[in-house]
């Protein structure tokens, strides 16, 4: 794949993130928590429909081409520089790759001319696996992988995330999610979950939430008719933010800021895993709306009885 001048595309990626993040933002009042599971999974399956969507079909905010350099520009500033550290014996996840470009941008030459420190000890570079529900590979994939050294790149689709088990996957050192798994999964706790799973000890997930409370921002009333892309509510309807949720799964570092060039809230995290008893606080799905992405409301599950 040829790779754009990078000088160039950091203003196109400032320029263009509304357009990268931001879809049809459903938003349901808190009343609508209440739905019963039957239309959640109803309005999961109206999802499934937009994934599988072609050609002028595709919705415009369904973004699956973006660049690496949108990568670096929409995640935490460090998650170009923790790419650019790894070596040929490490493994990079992207979840919801779409066309995997941003992938093959890690193999170009450019990339390295950008990030010359480390280049020696990157010598050819981490495998990198692609993940999509859909395939949407181009000629650019196909090229790439064969130019490659077999077994370099791999591009899996056709499945969720929850149904690879880690002896299909194998672990990673890094993996990310750019308006992917993250931002559209209807049970968050299992996804995160299965991602530390995959990840090394001492490994990262880098991703992002548009239109969420930031955990900078001050609290509101759980009586507040206003709703967010994706939240989080106690058993007594109080919102619990994102950030304050990740920062309770056990064995992981949490990392949580504020994108402050856009207008509506996008919130980045890194979630290090730093040892193998991971627990996740469970979440159970209570409202789910289509959309690019989805709006999506979960409830903290009672603690077990001991």
């Amino acid at each position: 794949m040829r790779i754009v001048m990078f000088a160039a595309g950091i203003v196109a990626a400032v320029l263009c993130l509304p357009a990268f993040a931001q879809g049809p933002l459903a938003k349901p009042s808190r009343a609508a928590a209440q739905k019963p599971p039957a239309e959640v999974n109803q309005a999961r399956q109206e999802q499934a429909k937009i994934y599988q969507t072609r050609g002028e079909e595709v919705p415009a905010t369904y973004v699956t081409d973006r660049a690496l350099l949108s990568y670096g520009s929409t995640l935490l500033p460090d998650f170009i520089g923790t790419l650019a550290e790894l070596g040929p014996a490490d493994r990079w996840l992207d979840i919801g790759a779409g066309q995997g470009r941003a992938i093959l941008e890690y193999y170009g030459e450019r990339f390295d001319a950008m990030h010359p420190e480390g280049r020696e000890r990157r010598g050819s570079k981490a495998q990198s696996v692609a993940l999509s529900i859909e395939d949407r590979r181009t000629a650019d994939w196909h090229n790439t992988a064969a130019a490659l050294e077999p077994g370099k790149i791999s591009y899996l689709h056709g499945r969720r995330l929850r149904e690879y088990t880690p002896a299909e996957l194998g672990r990673f050192q890094l993996a990310s999610d750019v308006y992917g798994g993250f931002s559209y999964t209807s049970d968050l706790s299992l996804f995160m979950m299965r991602i530390l799973d995959l990840l090394e000890t001492g490994g990262s997930f880098y991703t992002l939430l548009i239109n969420v409370q930031p955990e900078t921002a001050a609290g509101r009333s759980a009586k507040s008719t206003a709703a967010f892309q994706t939240e989080i509510l106690a058993a007594d309807g109080t919102p619990v933010k994102i950030c304050s949720w990740l920062r309770q799964i056990g064995c992981a570092e949490v990392s949580c800021d504020t994108d402050p060039r856009s207008e509506t809230p996008i919130e980045r995290y890194r979630v290090r895993k730093t040892c193998d008893k991971v627990s996740v606080p469970a979440l159970l799905p209570v409202h789910f709306a289509p959309g690019t992405p989805p709006a999506r409301q979960f409830r903290l599950a009672a603690p077990a009885a001991p």
